[in-house]
This record gives C-alpha cells, structure tokens and sequence, in this order.
C-alpha cells in the first residue's frame, strides 16, 4: 500500500466490513479534500456539513457525502476547474475513481459531482488480506457525492482549518456555531418521507453535548430561503426552540435509529431516543 494511504489508515481500528467501508470512504473524502484545496477552491468556497464536523471537529459518527458553500453567491460557478486537481490527487496515490459533475435537470443553487471505484484493485489497495467476497461487498459501496451551493443564505461564519495528511493543506470551514444552524434547518426542513433523517438528530445531541451555542442569522435567513418562516419574520431563540418541539413530537424514532446505526460504533446511546429526551434537551440550546 502506499506509504501515505498505510498512514492515514493507521487513526482507524476496522473490526468487521462496515468500519472498512467507512474508513476506506472517509480517507477518500480527505484525498478529494486536499485535492480542492490544492486547486484554490477553498478561496471562493467552504466546508460545512455532517462530513465537515466529522473531520474538523471531532463529531463520533461517519458521514457520506462532502457538503460546500460559496463565500459569495455566484450563479455561473463550475466545478470544472477543480476536477483535475481531484484526479490528480487521487491518482498520485493509486486511486483511479471516476468523478463525474451531475448535469442539472432543472434551475437550482445545487452543484454536485459523484465519485465513484468501480475496481478490486482500489479495494485491494487498503485491505489486500480481504477475500473476494467481502470485497464485493465493499465495492458496492464505494461512493461518494459532493455538492456545492452556488447562491447560499448570508450569515455563515468561517474559520481556516489545516490538515497534514495526505499532504498539508488548508480548508475553508464553517465554524461551530454556523454548522448548528445548518443542522438545526436540516432538521425543521429535510424532507424526510418514511426515511426519518437520524443523523440529523445525532448530530443535534452532540452539539447540545458540546454545550455548543448556534448561529441565529444563518438560522434565520436558511429558513426564510426555504419558506420555513416568513421574509418579514425576525426569529429568536424561543421561536426556535418552539418549532424544534413541535418537530420532535413528529419523528419515528424507531426509523431515526435505523438511519444512524451504521455510522456509530457505540449504538447503546441511541436507547434514550425518543420525544420526551429531545424536547427536555432542547432547553439546553442557545445562541451565539
């Protein structure tokens, strides 16, 4: 294996398939990272999302797709100038994976990009002592989507973040507070259907646990954009705390625990879920 991939693969103890995948996944995700720094993306953009808090701030689940904002709105953004930096960085260390921009089907403020190995050679690479089968296994999970906002909601807060591995770099990152309001939105607004979003929720406990405080603004003008509340309305904190009640006394617990335990090891903490624990928990939100 490559000397960098060996050392990056070092941080992770895999017991079984599911924490090789993760693992295999969250070290591409890094590459793709270095990668987009290396390119100059990160002056106009930055990261944010499960993934971003995951690698930048110590979040205890895995995360599966990479989540960007532009600084400043720009509609005629392209990814096209980043993706040779992407390939280039994952083939400095043997990972020849397709990436491919989604052509849009309609207007939107969403650009996103998929990557994808479709080899056993790429699997081989981390865990050569794996047989065939498992490795198929593996190979059908291989993906990773990235997405960048072009005309996000004012209000963000950033911070610059560096990494050694693969190479030293530099990323462009939401701080706390601003991730909170993201995921507060995600939240009230994620169209959930049958399938209830229960990573949203164990991100929302680990920033409460953190004692972290969120980004009212953000919140505000996030919630407007998607036609939460209304463009006159000015929110404040009980306004919040209100709407995630009701929000709560809504979810499926049952299926919020399903979606999340693949991505946490300690699966003992998802037995307190359910409405009377996030409701009182709630209390504990305030603001920056």
């Amino acid at each position: 294996m490559n000397k960098v991939l060996e050392e990056m693969l070092e941080k992770y103890h895999p017991l079984n398939i599911k924490d090789k995948t993760n693992a295999i996944k969250e070290i591409l995700q890094e590459i793709v990272l270095s990668g987009l720094s290396r390119g100059g993306f990160f002056n106009e953009a930055a990261f944010y999302g499960g993934s971003a808090l995951r690698i930048f701030y110590k979040l205890n689940r895995f995360s599966e797709d990479l989540d960007f904002a532009l600084v400043s709105p720009n509609k005629d953004f392209s990814l096209d100038k980043y993706i040779p930096y992407v390939s280039k960085e994952l083939n400095s260390y043997g990972l020849n994976l397709d990436i491919k921009i989604k052509e849009k089907t309609k207007e939107s403020n969403i650009t996103s990009a998929f990557l994808k190995g479709d080899t056993k050679e790429h699997i081989l690479m981390f865990f050569p002592k794996e047989n065939l089968e498992e490795l198929s296994y593996l190979l059908k999970d291989i993906k990773i989507k990235f997405e960048i906002d072009i005309n996000p909601p004012e209000g963000a807060t950033y911070e610059l973040k560096y990494k050694l591995l693969p190479t030293p770099h530099q990323i462009q990152v939401y701080d706390e507070p601003s991730l909170f309001a993201g995921k507060i939105h995600a939240i009230l607004c994620r169209g959930w259907k049958e399938r209830v979003k229960g990573r949203d929720l164990f991100d929302y406990v680990f920033f409460l646990s953190k004692e972290t405080k969120f980004n009212l603004k953000l919140l505000e003008n996030k919630l407007k954009e998607s036609k939460y509340i209304d463009a006159s309305e000015v929110l404040t904190l009980d306004k919040v705390k209100t709407m995630l009640i009701d929000k709560f006394k809504s979810i499926n617990y049952d299926n919020a625990k399903e979606d999340v335990i693949s991505f946490i090891d300690n699966t003992s903490s998802l037995d307190i879920w359910g409405e009377d624990f996030f409701i009182t928990i709630t209390d504990n939100l305030s603001i920056s």
